[in-house]
């Protein structure tokens, strides 16, 4: 929301002298987000002036037409004489009155201007255009910038274009969060204003409004829930040659909205000056009465930006006789817009729009946010009805807007008001008096409580404990915690003493908390940078990974209200935003990547149950936390890394060593050994792996599967954009550790020799390794120290479909050094059971 200081200062009387800075940091200091303060036309300097064309001479024999002029500058150039310009642009004729700068002033940018010859004549200032003098693309006219600033005719020669144009000023420019919708109105930043400094405020929207009558025009609510007021008011005998006076247009050009025409600019100007979204139908377009009613299965309507839409049952409609006409709060429709003015160049007669129905209503917010993310159509009326427009404002501002039509466009207010209301229960919230001095920790007493919320709105009644009535244009004070956040603002959140909390003594982290933080440690020092992506997927992200219609990780839990329409669902695996990661990465040129992400993912029950709402006064009952509890999804926690390029970089060393799937499963073994659990590697097959480059991965002495690593599938690589042969690893932590914290044992450390031995085993190709390893190290025995597969190799001496695995075993007593013939022992002993499980035959027996 966009706030001229000029503008604000009608409702309240700042101190002379407030600057936007000082203004924004009281707004800041009251809970308003206050992004910038802009400062226009901080370098321009006058003398810029209204002129009058007396005299344009074409140029020929140039490139571009060039146009010799004399212009009536009044006393403004010290002489009384004209003013010769050569300029560019042709969209102003003689006689036409123009913005014109002198020698000596200084233009946005800045661009001094001095005389000068060129084109064989002397230029003596220039004739500006909009963007020229800092007024963005659209000039007084309402046109886009198609060139000079062409202004009304009634303005004498030599007037203060500066003044006049109102091209110095001060624009606060603040982001408004959903809570506080009533700020995004002139009245309601005012309101917030008017509080910070304690002055008094002229509301805007306290206008006399004739009460409503039986011969205003005739409207028709069928969907009171969707539309639970709708005021209607006529004027006639609009003057369809009328523009937009320059205020108006400047103020509406101050905001970023760009002038159309009078009677949609004082639609827009209300709007932005009350908070209520106004819209004006061309009445001899209109067929018959209003009625507001859901879309029927089939509807389309032609929107005001000329798209054909498609209609749901869920919209909420503005019809006629016709159809719709409108889709409620969101946007108008084509057929009943308010015609341009056109000229009859014979007669001069203007012919347009002269009768118009204003419509100022109150519609659900759910509604209106549904249907504008529905047929993405963002709108400044949509914006405002979802974060809640006051119901009582739509009288006053059609008001607002016929005073205006009947001002500036000749029009006639007609004497029927169509006012359709549906019954507003009361709000009323009681509160403690010193409730915000209990939460706050400061003496406030119960004036300064009552002052701050009646500077809100608010009715106040009651001594110790309050009766506090919120105002209409504040849906979103609804408990007593809500009013204390309101005193608390208003009285700075500054003021608020910081006091650190007491930590209760012998606590710390939780068993599982020590587990979640080692095991990130240890994937930093491997090598690993942590990632956090957004929870949110959709289908896209299953069939990119190629998971099967029936795989458990496409039933998901689908959110109400999602961000992205592309992504309503919360995730069931790490892995599509960790390869999102990547994928970016690497679109950057970071191509050696080594990333781990830890979080939760959110598995939904068979059986869906309804959280209960409990009461924000007080701390929920045990049955309401269980009740809630029982609501949520499950949602374990999980580790995932992702891997491609260079494992170790190439250098002067030699050439580096690429990311495999053993590093991938590597980076699980590091993710146990920080769990003290000890896994178990076995082949596996499970999507988006590759089927023949995929582990499995069990707790030691257990069925229990606690994850997969290895390569991506082909087609996944390829549906991702990634590089080929990416790797990964995805790691359930709450069955890695469902056993509960292990305490860590410590190596035995032996004085004594160790003992080498290596033995090579042929086993079919399809024999995993290390089920021949598990098999090694239980026929060795308790003189084992270690083993490692130091060689895998197939090939014609091994046979067809065989492979020969190499081991290294190490053999260490803890009370003496072993004899040679006990380490042989030790070795044929795990031979035999390598043997015996795997049918291994010793390579070179």
């Amino acid at each position: 929301m966009r706030v001229p200081l000029s503008w604000l200062r009608e409702y309240v009387d700042l101190p002379a002298g407030t600057t936007g800075r000082e203004l924004a940091e009281k707004l800041i200091r009251a809970g308003l987000e206050v992004e910038t303060v802009e400062q226009l036309g901080a370098d321009l300097k006058g003398p810029l002036v209204v002129g009058e064309v007396l005299s344009i001479e074409e140029l020929a024999g140039f490139k571009k037409p060039i146009r010799h002029c004399f212009v009536n500058v009044g006393d403004a150039n010290g002489t009384g004489e004209p003013q010769e310009i050569v300029c560019g642009a042709r969209n102003f004729a003689v006689g036409d009155k123009v913005v014109v700068v002198l020698p000596g002033a200084v233009l946005p940018g800045p661009f001094p201007i001095a005389a000068r010859q060129t084109y064989g004549h002397t230029s003596a200032g220039m004739i500006c255009s909009a963007r020229e003098l800092g007024m963005g693309d659209a000039a007084p006219n309402g046109e886009k910038d198609a060139g000079i600033i062409v202004l009304p005719a009634h303005y004498e020669p030599g007037t203060d274009a500066i003044e006049l144009l109102e091209l110095v000023d001060e624009v606060l420019d603040i982001a408004v969060t959903p809570d506080r919708g009533y700020c995004l109105s002139m009245r309601g930043v005012a309101r917030e204003a008017a509080a910070a400094y304690g002055l008094p405020l002229a509301d805007p929207a306290l206008l006399d409004v004739p009460p409503a009558n039986s011969y205003g025009y005739l409207v028709k609510v069928a969907d009171p829930v969707g539309c639970d007021r709708f005021v209607a008011r006529t004027v006639v005998g609009i003057d369809p040659g009328a523009t937009s006076p320059i205020w108006l247009q400047r103020r509406l050009q101050k905001m970023h909205v760009r002038p159309i025409s009078l009677t949609v600019d004082i639609t827009n100007y209300v709007m932005l000056e009350v908070g209520q979204p106004l819209h004006a139908y061309d009445r001899n377009r209109v067929d018959g009465p209003i009625q507001v009613r859901r879309a029927e299965a089939g509807e389309v309507l032609t929107t005001l930006d000329g798209q054909k839409r498609e209609l749901s049952t869920e919209d909420l409609l503005i019809c006629d006789n016709s159809g719709p006409i409108g889709l409620a709060g969101v946007m108008g429709g084509a057929s009943t817009e308010i015609l341009d003015p056109v000229l009859d160049q014979e007669t001069g007669i203007v012919a347009g729009t002269t009768e118009v129905i204003i419509e100022a209503a109150h519609f659900d917010p759910v509604a209106i946010a549904r249907a504008a993310k529905r047929h993405k159509l963002p709108s400044e009326a949509s914006k405002r009805f979802e974060r809640g427009v006051d119901p009582e404002a739509a009288r006053a501002a059609a008001q607002r807007a016929v005073d205006l039509l009947v001002l500036i466009a000749g029009g006639t207010a007609e004497a029927g008001v169509t006012d359709i209301a549906a019954p507003h229960p009361v709000r009323t919230i009681t509160i403690a008096a010193d409730l915000p001095d209990r939460v706050a920790g400061l003496g406030y007493g119960r004036e300064t409580v009552a002052r701050r919320l009646q500077e809100v709105g608010c009715t106040v009644a009651g001594a110790d404990l309050l009766e506090v009535t919120p105002p209409t244009w504040r849906p979103d004070l609804t408990d007593p915690n809500d009013l204390v956040e309101e005193v608390i603002r208003l009285e700075g959140y500054d003021n608020v003493p910081a006091r650190m909390p007491t930590v209760p003594p012998g606590q710390g982290l939780t068993p599982e908390q020590r587990v979640h933080r080692r095991i990130g440690v240890a994937l930093a020092g491997a090598g690993y940078v942590e990632v956090h992506n957004y929870p949110f997927l959709g289908e896209a992200a299953f069939d990119a990974l190629g998971l099967d219609a029936a795989d458990e990780r496409r039933r998901v839990v689908k959110l109400v209200n999602p961000l992205n329409d592309e992504e309503p669902a919360l995730r069931t695996t790490l892995l599509p935003g960790l390869l999102g990661a990547v994928r970016r990465n690497v679109g950057r040129g970071n191509t050696d990547l080594a990333l781990f992400e830890a979080g939760l993912v959110f598995l939904p029950e068979a059986e869906q149950r309804v959280a209960p709402r409990p009461a924000v006064d007080r701390r929920p009952s045990d049955e309401e936390i269980a009740a809630l509890s029982a609501a949520l999804p499950r949602q374990p926690r999980r580790v995932a890394v992702a891997l491609t390029g260079e494992r170790l970089p190439s250098g002067w060393w030699g050439k580096g060593e690429q990311a495999s799937w053993a590093d991938a499963v590597e980076a699980a073994r590091v993710v146990a050994r920080a769990a003290r659990v000890e896994l178990t590697v076995r082949q596996g097959q499970y999507a988006p792996w590759h089927p023949g480059r995929c582990a499995e991965l069990l707790v030691a002495g257990s069925d229990r599967v606690v994850g997969h690593a290895g390569e991506l599938h082909p087609r996944v690589v390829k549906a991702l954009h990634l590089p080929e042969r990416t790797v990964v690893a995805e790691i359930d932590l709450d069955l890695l550790t469902a056993d509960g914290e292990q305490q860590a044992q410590g190596p035995t450390v032996s004085g004594y020799p160790v003992a080498t031995q290596d033995v090579a085993l042929i086993v079919d190709a399809a024999v995993p390794a290390a089920e021949v390893e598990a098999a090694l190290h239980e026929g060795a025995g308790e003189l084992l120290e270690a083993i490692r597969l130091f060689d895998v190799f197939t090939g014609e001496q091994v046979g067809e479909g065989k492979k020969s695995l190499a081991y290294a075993l190490r053999f260490r007593a803890t009370d003496r050094t072993l004899t040679a013939d006990e380490a042989s022992a030790a070795r044929e002993s795990a031979v035999a059971a390598a043997l015996a499980r795997t049918g291994a035959v010793l390579r070179g027996a």
